[in-house]
């Protein structure tokens, strides 16, 4: 389908469901968050026209901004480096005003009704055209508390009412629960949104489209062929400047039981019976379900140090000296069901990495007989940031004279595949997902909890325990013991002395 056509059909679609009228409110608006990846998302969704004509953005925060001010952070991260975005933007920072109000007064909710009523009122909106979205770029702390005050005064009385949720969603199966029963109380399931930004990354929304519509992958898709499958998030850099808050958290909370879960679980689930949301996250549940909880024996964590003028972990004014947080961890899950009894699925994320790179990578298992016996095995590859690829690394004879083989790979690059390829970014994906209802990007209830469930000993044992990470170069792979852990589940690495990605030279 041409962009164009799929866009406009997208624009159908929202103008169907909001009938052109909509208010936007995020909460938080002074904050990082919103600064960063809210507002440039809505931006985005404004100068591609997903957003009504008759829309209104309103700032909600504690911080005494003055119009100026509020606009000056709302501009602030804005790409504008295309011909007439400036003048777009200009159009947008119109839409955008400023609400000051606490958090946890009925007056300041009722204040925050009040302004939106009239400002629908001047937009001339009608019943059914008065939308609200709520976009919570709040601390958690405040979720439920906030979700009280906007359902008691704020929701919409007359068409439809989202609550878009940011993670974390609790710290563990006993406060995600917490979290989601008093959201439970204020707001229908299906005004909830829990958004994961990893799902709204190209890479993670292809991943049924290759398994699900070519043949050619579904009779692999087991253990009968695959070895194990890694799924790998590395950041190469530390935790400067949040120390604070990912102390209180740590890798696995962070990043592992959210962001690399959901990979995990578009690669392992089922064939959904339709493409509709719920039927797509009634999979996600399944699979979840028959995860065993991890155990320490299948973990290995690690904890960054100085390196040369960068610094360790505990160097963050912000950390304890004694901290033993985890910023590398490499960890199993198994799956009891019969696709993939046997395989492990090792997921990896670590702060102060070597190199920036997330990806899924899934091994095949050795060739049988010893025609071939040393060649490499083949592997599949999502790579899912930075530069979008999937490439298949298959044995091949070496061109010329030789009938040796060589590892090459069938490769789509999307930059070089693609003319005129734009990638839109996730919250910008994910919002407008919100706005047309489509839940099949974001975390039902029984699937969070059915995710915590598979971490919550773990983490509760690594605390009791107090369990000391592996110390590990700020820069390096991660801790020393990390290929011993790989080889443990059967993961070669495949580097061999005339292997070259993306090309090969075949003199010398």
């Amino acid at each position: 389908m041409p962009k164009e056509t799929a866009m406009k059909k997208v624009r159908e679609e929202v103008s169907q469901r909001i009938k052109d009228g909509l208010t936007v409110v995020v909460l938080g608006a002074s904050g990082d968050l919103a600064k960063k990846k809210t507002f440039p998302a809505l931006f985005s969704l404004y100068k591609d026209d997903f957003l009504p004509k008759a829309t209104e953005i309103v700032g909600y925060a504690r911080s005494d901004l003055d119009e100026k001010e509020y606009h000056k952070r709302v501009q602030s991260h804005l790409e504008v480096d295309e011909e007439g975005l400036e003048k777009k933007a200009d159009e947008f920072i119109k839409i955008c005003n400023y609400v000051q109000g606490k958090y946890d007064d009925d007056e300041s909710f009722k204040k925050l009704d009040k302004y939106i009523t009239e400002s629908e009122d001047k937009r001339g909106l009608k019943g059914e055209q008065r939308n609200r979205l709520f976009y919570m770029a709040l601390p958690p702390s405040v979720y439920v508390q906030v979700s009280e005050g906007l359902s008691k005064f704020v929701r919409s009385k007359e068409a439809t009412t989202s609550l878009v949720i940011e993670k974390p969603f609790g710290k563990d199966t006993e406060s995600a629960i917490e979290l989601v029963n008093g959201i439970k109380k204020l707001f229908k399931e299906e005004e909830v949104y829990r958004i994961d930004h990893y799902l709204g990354k190209e890479l993670a929304k292809n991943i049924m489209n290759v398994r699900f519509a070519n043949m050619i992958f579904n009779p692999l898709w087991s253990n009968q062929y695959i070895d194990t499958i890694q799924i790998t998030l590395k950041e190469p850099f530390g935790c400067e400047g949040r120390g604070g808050y990912f102390d209180e958290y740590g890798v696995i909370r962070d990043v592992i039981q959210n962001h690399l879960l959901q990979l995990f679980a578009l690669i392992a689930m089922e064939r959904p019976i339709r493409r509709d949301s719920e039927a797509i996250r009634d999979e996600k549940v399944k699979v979840l379900r028959c995860v065993k909880p991890v155990t320490l024996d299948d973990c290995l964590l690690g904890q960054y140090t100085k390196n040369g003028d960068k610094p360790g972990y505990t160097e963050d004014e912000t950390v304890a000296d004694d901290s033993l947080t985890a910023t590398f961890c490499a960890l199993v899950l198994k799956v009891e069901n019969e696709r993939w009894d046997g395989v492990p699925f090792i997921i990896k994320n670590g702060k102060a990495m070597d190199n920036s790179k997330a990806e899924i990578r899934i091994q095949f298992k050795k060739v049988p007989g010893s025609l071939f016996r040393d060649s490499p095995r083949n592997e599949l590859v999502f790579r899912v940031q930075p530069g979008e690829a999937i490439y298949m690394k298959f044995n091949n004879k070496v061109p010329g004279f030789s009938v040796d083989s060589m590892i090459t790979e069938l490769d789509l690059t999307y930059k070089s595949r693609y003319d005129n390829l734009k990638i839109p970014a996730a919250y910008e994906i994910l919002l407008l997902d919100a706005l047309r209802g489509d839940h099949s990007n974001f975390v039902r209830d029984d699937e969070l909890v059915a995710a915590w469930e598979i971490f919550t000993p773990l983490l509760h044992q690594i605390e009791s325990e107090k369990i000391k990470p592996e110390p590990y170069p700020y820069g390096s792979r991660g801790p020393e013991k990390l290929d011993g852990f790989l080889k443990k589940y059967g993961v070669e690495r495949l580097e061999h002395e005339n292997y070259q990605w993306p090309k090969q030279n075949l003199e010398g």
